[in-house]
């Protein structure tokens, strides 16, 4: 039966979890912001160390021989394809007497279709002097091309109708001679052949001047291309504002910038695999969420914040030593990526249960260790391994240790046979909060529950684990038994509730 469930569990989890994935990207805030300001400033710097060259503008009105109203552009885009070839920029370069390669000149222009009819050139020079006379090279050179294929296909088609018409006439003159020479035959078969070539004189005469009118006609048109194409906006220098350009910059830097950095942080959090929402937590290392709690700031806080803080880490306390009193074991607090707060939660759990009966702190934290400060007046007696062994005695015990990489697992026995987890968010992977449920497990230590630091201010998911069936059957009243993480039945536990403590009064079950 939990095979099946679990099998139907794992075929119905999503390959990325976008609830996870959103939560993670937005933890990860400093980061995408940090890159979206750097994108900001070097948008910036970019404009100001490498300012744009020197530009001029020139408009071509251009006339097409087959221009019509519903015309989608087709034959000023090819107007815009004929500006970039070598042939024009070789031209414009002649004209202006340069020796630079016309495939190094095309990289200093383009041009764009304003409409059907409107090309805007635009050319770059090193000086507004220079990039004016090159925009007047280029459209001069545009204007002859465009005026020379004009009349080279005037003249084409007016050739090709003239030549038509030529070839008509010479049958036209062979029918009047077949006519003449059939006007001395008699008789009728001699009648019938003449109306026949008579008909075909006449519709070869209309054909002849059909041509001859089409010719003159394709003749006629072409001034009116011609006199059509022309520089309608003389080549001006564009004044170009360094602060609309750094701005214009800096503004594409902080959009690029912030989507780099949130694909970054998007694939970091996939490939990490830092589980962050209290319910993945909770399910990894097969214990229920008990508190919440922000992490210790290293630098002080406002007096609003502290007061919210204080007030959090007191309902913390609360809640662990109604815990650990209920316990005849000892009871261990072990951290994973959180030894401050950690560290403090144990002086502040320390300090409640004083108030029955001493209290032996067991300090194995990694880094400063408590157990070698001088003592403070109030707070609990602090210990390291070897004090707490020469000195065992009638007071209770409370442990304070590690699950990090690199923990000695068969100390931890020691701190307590029962144990609290003190787990940051989105520090340990999937992979190792498993390692941890698997090693505690091996040395028989019970996780009470876990105490999350540093949580999503807007998870609304449950850290709550149920052993039992998932929906209890309609007409069952009783509760579920309660079972630990491993699959075995545990006895005279208590049973909590899952309290989210942030800094608000808010509670999540």
């Amino acid at each position: 039966m939990t095979t099946s469930t679990t099998s139907e569990s794992a075929a119905a989890a999503p390959l990325v979890d976008l609830q996870a994935l959103v939560v993670a990207v937005r933890r990860s805030r400093r980061f995408w912001c940090a890159m979206a300001l750097l994108g900001l400033l070097a948008g910036a710097a970019l404009a100001v160390l490498r300012p744009p060259p020197p530009t001029a503008l020139v408009k071509v009105l251009v006339a097409h021989q087959a221009d019509q109203p519903n015309d989608p552009g087709t034959l000023i885009r090819t107007d815009v394809a004929l500006l970039q070839t070598t042939g024009i920029a070789g031209r414009a370069l002649q004209s202006l007497g340069s020796s630079e390669k016309p495939e190094d000149f095309m990289k200093d222009y383009g041009g764009i279709g304003l409409t059907n009819n409107m090309l805007q050139i635009t050319v770059t020079g090193h000086s507004e002097e220079e990039a004016v006379a090159r925009g007047k090279a280029l459209a001069d050179a545009f204007v002859a091309d465009h005026v020379r294929r004009i009349k080279e296909s005037a003249d084409a088609q007016a050739k090709a109708l003239l030549d038509q018409r030529d070839r008509l006439q010479e049958q036209l003159d062979e029918v009047n001679r077949t006519i003449g020479d059939g006007s001395q035959q008699g008789g009728p078969k001699a009648s019938a052949s003449l109306e026949t070539l008579f008909a075909s004189r006449a519709e070869l005469t209309a054909r002849i001047t059909d041509f001859g009118q089409r010719a003159a006609e394709a003749q006629v048109g072409t001034p009116q291309l011609v006199a059509g194409t022309q520089i309608v906006d003389a080549p001006r220098a564009v004044r170009q504002s360094l602060t609309a350009t750094a701005a214009t910059d800096a503004a594409i830097g902080l959009v690029l910038g912030l989507v780099l950095g949130l694909a970054v942080a998007a694939v970091g959090t996939v490939v990490a695999d830092r589980p962050v929402l209290r319910r993945d937590i909770a399910a990894n290392l097969g214990a229920s969420v008990i508190a919440e709690l922000r992490r210790v700031p290293r630098r002080p806080a406002g007096r609003w914040q502290r007061r919210r803080t204080r007030a959090a880490r007191a309902r913390v306390t609360t809640t662990l030593a109604r815990t650990v009193r209920g316990s005849a074991e000892a009871v261990s607090l072990l951290e994973l990526g959180c030894a401050r707060s950690t560290g403090a939660i144990a002086l502040d759990l320390a300090g409640a249960l004083g108030e029955e009966g001493p209290v032996a702190l067991v300090d194995e934290l990694p880094g400063p260790r408590f157990a070698k400060r001088g003592p403070r007046p109030g707070e609990p007696t602090v210990v390291d391994g070897e004090g707490a062994t020469a000195g065992a005695g009638q007071e209770r015990r409370l442990g304070v240790g590690s699950v990090s990489p690199g923990t000695t697992w068969t100390d931890l026995p020691f701190l307590g046979t029962r144990t609290v987890l003190v787990v940051r968010a989105g520090h340990g992977s999937t992979a190792w909060l498993h390692t941890v449920a698997r090693q505690l497990a091996d040395q028989d230590i019970p996780v009470i529950g876990v105490v999350l630091i540093d949580p999503d201010p807007r998870d609304r998911t449950d850290g709550t684990l149920w052993d039992g069936p998932n929906a209890p059957a309609r007409g069952r009243t009783e509760r579920p038994a309660r079972h630990t993480g491993t699959g075995r039945r545990r006895t005279g536990v208590t049973t909590m509730w899952t309290s989210r403590v942030p800094d608000s009064d808010q509670e999540v079950r």
